[in-house]
């Protein structure tokens, strides 16, 4: 396979940062990469105007018009980065953070293409998880709204026979999760992805992250070889490089930023120093300091993101809790409130820190500290975006202080304390400590469910079919 062609891009990223920092499994590859890099950096590419808008980057008018309907003014740098040469046929590979607009930066040229030669199974798109492959289902329907695109949604935790009626339809656009396409592949009659033209390999990353290497490596088998096909991803590892070099011919790379781990502007970060016994009581403390203000809480298991959503109800908080346990309709519906804001608070696992649409959120409160300064920057990017101020307070606790140094180290930078009155927060101490009873007393009935459920199913290494749902 050819070696990639890098472009250094002259933006900074607007709404989110990107760890886009690459890494080559190859070290003469490598060498010819950093050669190809310096040529580029040699060319005045920071005094070209960037694009005013989607047609400046030969995007049709009828397209245009469905990005301004969806409030897309201006292209973001990944978008001016990769549409032009997307449209020029080229392979790609983008490395972009969650908020960068990447969804638009490949489905606006496979929409553009679409419409100049309409066939069935034109473009897939294989996603990690099953509310990321929605997410993306949305916006291809939604820019493809004038053209009347047809979209199925393949994954998980859905009926098979369904999913098979809406591929005997004949869609436009496949938006899957590679365990379920794989199971329609290899059962589901007639069905095939011999005549595919484009496929998209969304946060690459995760997907190698899942375990699900050895089922792209199987679709990948199934494909044409004559196609055109995008790979993104937030960080560049030498899974993702043997990735690219498996399934992309000649491609590009594109980067939205060369710092390993930036955050924006317009983020303020901080953290709080407390002893672990009295996380509940700060975090009940910060609360009502945010009252009205959408928060989502990042805690590390099933059980603590549950429990905390028990202790928040029962003082009155409108929480509601996200996480891997939960039935496919359960999550939707908890993203599907919180977006509605008749819930402000979600409490979730590391399954809502990346690749969900949740387009306005105040304050990322990490309850528990991620193990790894990427998980936190991906954490914190759910805030400030789109130039918007936001707010970010991770809880360090006398356990947590060489994680919190490495994260330190990763950004760059030393973080400030948030500034409270300990003994107001500690007013707080008896109120809470009624409701961690109470919550105490619904986990058991929680955890007995899921014990049941445990039974029933059996333990063990997890199906195709559950795959695509986060163990968080």
């Amino acid at each position: 396979m050819p070696d990639v062609k890098k472009r250094k891009i002259a933006h900074e990223v607007p709404e989110h940062e990107s760890d886009a920092e690459s890494t080559s499994s190859h070290e003469s590859v490598a060498q010819q990469d950093n050669t190809a890099e310096m040529q580029d950096e040699a060319a005045p590419t920071e005094t070209r105007p960037a694009p005013k808008s989607f047609k400046d980057l030969g995007i049709i008018d009828q397209l245009c018009e469905a990005c301004e309907t969806m409030g897309y003014k201006a292209p973001t740098p990944i978008q001016a980065e990769s549409i032009p040469l997307a449209l020029q046929g080229r392979d790609l590979i983008g490395l972009a953070e969650t908020g960068s607009g990447k969804t638009a930066a490949f489905a606006l040229p496979i929409l553009q293409a679409l419409m100049e030669k309409p066939q069935s199974f034109f473009g897939l798109i294989l996603a990690p998880t099953r509310e990321l492959a929605f997410q993306i289902s949305k916006s291809f329907e939604s820019l493809g709204s004038t053209i009347n695109v047809r979209c199925a949604v393949i994954v998980g935790g859905m009926d098979m026979v369904s999913q098979s009626i809406a591929l005997g339809k004949k869609p436009h656009i496949i938006v899957a999760t590679p365990g379920r396409l794989l199971d329609h592949l290899e059962n589901t009659k007639g069905f095939s992805l011999r005549t595919l033209k484009y496929l998209v390999m969304d946060e690459a990353d995760r997907l190698l992250d899942m375990d699900f290497g050895p089922l792209l490596d199987k679709i990948l088998k199934v494909l044409p070889r004559e196609r055109r096909t995008f790979l993104f991803s937030a960080t560049m590892s030498s899974k993702v490089e043997s990735l690219q070099r498996a399934s992309l011919s000649n491609p590009l790379r594109v980067s939205v930023s060369s710092n390993k781990y930036q955050t924006v502007s317009t983020l303020l970060q901080s953290y709080l120093f407390l002893p672990h016994k009295h996380k509940d009581i700060y975090l009940v403390y910060l609360l009502n300091e945010f009252v009205g203000q959408s928060a989502i809480i990042f805690s590390r298991t099933v059980h603590e993101t549950q429990r905390i959503s028990f202790l928040l109800r029962s003082l009155g908080f409108g929480a509601i809790p996200l996480h891997g346990q939960l039935s496919q309709s359960a999550r939707l519906g908890a993203l599907g409130k919180f977006r509605s804001r008749s819930r402000d608070i979600l409490v979730a696992t590391d399954v809502a820190a990346r690749g969900l649409d949740i387009p306005s959120v105040d304050v990322v409160l990490n309850f528990d500290l991620p193990t790894d300064s990427k998980t936190y920057v991906h954490r914190v990017g759910r805030t400030a975006r789109a130039g918007k101020s936001g707010v970010a307070i991770s809880f360090v606790t006398q356990y947590d202080v060489e994680i919190w140094l490495r994260i330190e180290g990763a950004l760059g930078k030393k973080l400030n304390e948030y500034d409270l009155e300990k003994d107001e927060v500690m007013v707080l101490a008896e109120r809470v400590g009624e409701a961690q009873r109470q919550a105490i007393v619904e986990m058991k009935n929680f955890d007995e469910k899921r014990g049941t459920r445990a039974k029933k199913f059996g333990k063990g290494k997890r199906s195709r079919d559950e795959m695509d749902q986060e163990e968080g």
